[in-house]
């Protein structure tokens, strides 16, 4: 039962019937749309409030107490309070004055039923309100967890999440699909985008830039569907990809330095979850600063470093369907911008062929992520992609734009046991009998797994060296050919 339905409860004397407390599939129950809380600025500047407790223990506190009656029953009448009271001073930029208001009624609560509740569970009440009012209801602590990558809501009352690239079951559940709805709605009106059962499909991100998808019923037949790909609060460099997470060798790091230095164009490839968006910003680090730069997404999640940045995003059509902004009218719009470099965010159709030319036409040092599982699959994508264009182009003129466009794929995996690794960089060679030629410079050769389940192995050189080597010197770009010698399988302990 959600917080309305039991303030409704509370004053009609109607019984809500309750929703089910177990953490499998809801009940059937009817659609309903989502309420909105009215929000006002404060007309008078708040009093010194309590600190704010960290993250870290708001996620420790929200996820750990149990839902008694008595914790919910309190939880209900504060809230319903503090719409009485405050519902034309709610500001949701002024968080610390809404949580002292919070803490008041709170106090003046157990005052009056004479309920006795310890510091910890009193914390949890509040900040559970609190989350409700301004934030992502339930959803907060799992977003305060850093240990968290991704949050999978199935419906309202089974949520999984994603931790060491494993998904295991969370003991979080939304109140009812009601609080879940409002809990979507706020997501994707922070973006101006809405998802109703005429559009019951949505992309949209947080405000830290966490990716968020969104089906609701009629499309999902169990209720609600929220998927967050939440965004590392840390900026990865190349050392974490190295040192850290072991997804590549220094070998490589170094190799793809001196190529997008090179201005090469690079397509990053790989699965969903791979770990594309985050190679591609590591990339883009390389990238001298004093080039212009622009991206074109569908929904922003690039996170550049150069000063000389602009972001574009794509849009939706409207209630009436129309206003609607595609990436490819981005791509086109941007080449009348003066960038050094476009960085589409995802190929997914047509915008395929504008970003071609634009790299066959003074744009060197582009880059983009494509889905595909290996470098071969890639080309074909890419020339699948090219024709949703509707250029009617022959399929030999593609290959050639393919062929003299493209300098390097990188191709990004995940692995048995959630491990991510570069797989493969292969260079493009150009056209052979109609086909286009690619060699691998570098691969991932994968020995076993280890004891946790974990995918092992080891980065190597294939021998190859790439035929752009003059490139690399005429652009100052040091690359030795030592780099491409082959390195010898390491000992058991040494994989990874």
């Amino acid at each position: 039962m959600g917080l309305l339905d039991r303030v409704k409860q509370n004053q009609t004397g109607v019984p809500v019937p309750a929703a089910p407390a177990t953490n499998g599939p809801p009940a059937s129950t009817p659609y309903a749309a989502a309420t909105a809380i009215p929000i006002a600025r404060p007309s008078a500047p708040a009093a010194p409030a309590p600190p704010m407790p960290s993250p870290s223990s708001r996620a420790a506190t929200n996820a750990g107490g149990e839902m008694t009656p008595a914790f919910t029953a309190a939880k209900v009448q504060i809230h319903a309070k503090l719409i009485e009271k405050y519902a034309d001073q709610i500001d949701s930029s002024n968080k610390v004055g809404v949580r002292e208001k919070i803490v008041e009624l709170a106090d003046e609560y157990f005052r009056s039923t004479a309920m006795t509740m310890t510091k910890a569970d009193k914390e949890r009440l509040v900040d559970s309100v609190l989350d409700d009012v301004l934030g992502l209801g339930p959803l907060e602590a799992l977003l305060a967890d850093p240990s968290i990558t991704e949050i999978m809501a199935n419906h309202p009352k089974q949520i999984y999440v994603e931790k060491s690239g494993e998904p295991t079951l969370s003991a979080v559940t939304f109140e009812s699909e009601r609080q879940m709805r409002q809990v979507i709605d706020r997501i994707v009106s922070l973006v101006g985008r809405r998802v109703d059962e005429s559009t019951p499909i949505c992309d949209a991100r947080l405000k830290d830039g966490s990716r968020v998808n969104v089906v609701i019923p009629p499309i999902a037949l169990k209720g609600p569907c929220l998927t967050i790909r939440k965004f590392a609060k840390e900026k990865w460099g190349p050392a974490d990809v190295v040192n850290r997470f072991r997804s590549s060798s220094p070998e490589v790091m170094t190799f793809l330095r001196s190529c997008v230095r090179a201005r090469f164009n690079i397509l990053v490839s790989g699965g969903t979850g791979s770990g594309k968006t985050t190679l591609l910003n590591i990339l883009s680090s390389f990238i001298p600063e004093t080039e212009r730069l622009i991206t074109c997404e569908d929904a922003a999640e690039l996170q550049l470093q150069q000063p000389h940045w602009i972001q574009l995003e794509s849009r939706p059509p409207n209630v009436e369907g129309k206003g609607a902004v595609p990436i490819r009218e981005l791509v086109k719009s941007c080449l009348r911008m003066r960038p050094d470099r476009i960085i589409v965010g995802e190929c997914r159709g047509g915008e395929a062929l504008d970003m071609l030319q634009a790299m066959n036409t003074g744009h060197d040092g582009s880059m983009s992520t494509l889905h595909a599982n290996n470098p071969k699959e890639c080309l074909v994508r890419l020339e699948t992609l090219v024709l949703q264009a509707g250029q009617d182009l022959p399929s030999r003129a593609i290959r050639e734009t393919i062929g003299s466009a493209i300098h390097l794929i990188v191709q990004q995996s995940r692995l048995r046991g959630g491990v991510r690794r570069i797989v493969s960089v292969a260079e493009i060679t150009g056209i052979k009998d109609g086909e286009v030629q690619y060699q691998e410079l570098f691969l991932f050769r994968q020995i076993g797994v280890n004891s946790e389940g974990k995918a092992v192995g080891y980065h190597t050189a294939t021998g190859l060296l790439p035929i752009r080597m003059e490139h690399f010197k005429s652009e100052g770009e040091d690359v030795p050919e030592s780099l491409f010698t082959p390195t010898p399988q390491p000992p058991p302990d040494k994989l990874y």
